[in-house]
């Protein structure tokens, strides 16, 4: 190698310094603004690095109803459920909307698994005092929820899985969550690159979520998507897609074990996850379940089939008493 030569290759490793050094502080200053203007909107529990982010929706007084637990999908926080659910069910039901440990403002130290999430979320119960719920999970969050049923079966009075991801599947993930869950280069992407990428992708991605079906209006504001940027929770985000699948693949021969009644609603152009691997795999597996399956629809399920969703809520509710 010339001097010339090396000159050059210094000359690069010097521009890619700066280039990491710039994104870096770019990207807390973007974490900082991000938070101020998403901060959180319900209430914390629990010891340091364990703590639970949460939103208690109570009945009022004279009314009654069902306790209910939702937990969202992977990218997301509670603010994704509250959106559909809160209005639907407010009066009906009381509602628990949960940030899944080390997503939103939850803490993740000792919550890596779906199973380790489900102790969390049994926490939360005992201080809020309740002893029985319904559980709705979304996507990923179903394998916390079914989860949960299998650990906790006293206190799950029903299950509601929408588009849930629950089974083992045969393709990997985007490349972005391997190169996110790296030692040494996840933390260098997602302290650098990832939140220029992430903003310019986010649009073509929630569509992507929602396909054939639009997201709402002003969909990104209200559910605090970018909130998912920060780099800490984008790389909890990633360690539980590129996990699920072999987590499962032991844990999913225990669903035979619920005994909640149970009502999987799925659409037959969901993308995201495979409705053929993972709600007819619950409905196979979870003695009595109900599978649902809706023309037409997406990965969204509370957004696009809402009503279904609520009215399944309450009919488990009723049906595990």
């Amino acid at each position: 190698m010339n001097r010339w030569t090396l000159k050059i290759y210094l000359f690069l490793f010097a521009a890619i310094g700066v280039i990491l050094a710039a994104t870096f502080v770019w990207t807390n200053v973007q974490v900082s603004l991000i938070e101020k203007r998403f901060p959180p909107t319900g209430s914390l529990v629990g010891p340091n690095n364990e703590r639970i982010h949460f939103v208690d929706m109570p009945l009022l007084p004279g009314q009654s109803g069902p306790t209910i637990l939702f937990l969202h999908g992977a990218s997301g926080n509670l603010r994704d459920q509250m959106i559909p659910f809160a209005p639907a069910l407010r009066g009906k039901a009381r509602m628990i909307f949960v940030d899944r440990p080390g997503h939103g403002y939850s803490d993740r130290a000792g919550a890596e698994t779906p199973a380790q999430q489900a102790e969390r979320y049994e926490f939360l119960l005992d201080n809020l005092q309740v002893d029985r719920v319904t559980i709705v999970g979304h996507s990923l969050g179903a394998a916390s929820a079914v989860a949960f049923a299998v650990l906790y079966p006293e206190r799950t009075k029903g299950l509601v899985m929408l588009a849930p991801a629950t089974h083992p599947w045969p393709s990997g993930v985007s490349w972005f969550y391997n190169v996110a869950t790296l030692p040494v280069i996840g933390h260098i992407f997602t302290e650098t690159v990832l939140v220029p990428m992430g903003m310019l992708t986010l649009g073509n991605a929630i569509n992507e979520v929602f396909q054939p079906q639009s997201p709402p209006d002003d969909y990104i504001e209200n559910a605090a998507i970018p909130l998912l940027f920060r780099p800490r929770v984008f790389r909890n985000n990633a360690h539980d897609v590129v996990g699920l699948s072999e987590f499962v693949e032991g844990f999913s021969s225990r669903y035979k074990e619920i005994t909640a009644p149970t009502i999987i609603i799925t659409g037959d152009e969901d993308d995201v996850v495979s409705p053929a691997i993972h709600s007819v795999g619950l409905e196979r597996d979870i003695p009595g379940a109900e599978l649902i399956i809706v023309p037409g629809l997406g990965h969204k399920p509370e957004y696009a089939a809402t009503e279904a969703s609520v009215d399944a809520i309450l009919k488990v509710s009723s049906i595990g008493q």
